[in-house]
């Protein structure tokens, strides 16, 4: 009988060890989770900072710029394309949805170098505060994209490894944890410039 009692106490024991051990790893995976949505979010909130400079660069430079019509609505059509991606939820995060997001992102990032090659033909306009303003206001929102985008990149590195890493990977396919895309570099930013003299 006392064989049996400490069995049975050895089994309980056991079982309270295992059950600590996978509420600890399943809280783990979710604050990793977590850390990804928020970062993800922040990515977001940069670009739709970006996206609301858009109308007011547009306006300033219209008016200098009257015969530039070409360009403006180019800035204005990837600006809207822009607007049917933007909402992308974190959960919504697939490789594919990931890769329809950063198309439309690069389709603006094209449509406003050639603003600014627009705004290099006129003197009046580069010296006017609310262009200047915008212009300055549109560097910082590129350079906390840039970091943004970093960040998330390294949140989910670390979500993807812990979720892949023995034991957490018999666990997280039963909890729904699944990998999460990276950013991945526009198709033209992966081929090296052609610079001739």
């Amino acid at each position: 009988m006392r064989k049996g009692c400490l069995f049975g106490a050895g089994l309980v024991v056991l079982v309270l060890i295992i059950g600590v051990y996978m509420k600890n790893m399943y809280n783990s995976m979710v604050d990793l989770r977590e850390n990804v949505d928020q970062k993800w979010s922040q990515v977001q909130n940069v670009y739709q900072r970006r996206y609301d400079l858009i109308p007011n660069l547009v306006e300033t430079v219209k008016g200098y710029a009257k015969h530039e019509r070409e360009t403006l609505e180019a800035v204005i059509e990837a600006r809207s394309k822009v607007g049917g991606v933007t909402q992308l939820r974190a959960e919504d995060l697939t490789p594919e949805n990931m890769a329809r997001f950063q198309q439309a992102q690069a389709g603006l990032s094209g449509a406003l170098q050639r603003l600014m090659v627009v705004v290099e033909q006129y003197p009046n306009l580069k010296a006017n505060e609310n262009f200047i303003r915008l212009q300055d206001e549109l560097a910082g929102t590129e350079n906390r994209i840039a970091n943004e985008r970093r960040l998330f990149t390294e949140a989910v590195q670390e979500y993807n490894r812990t979720i892949r890493k023995f034991p957490q990977v018999l666990f997280a396919g039963m909890f729904n944890f699944s990998p999460r895309p990276y950013f991945e570099a526009d198709q033209p930013a992966q081929q090296a410039p052609r610079v001739q003299f």
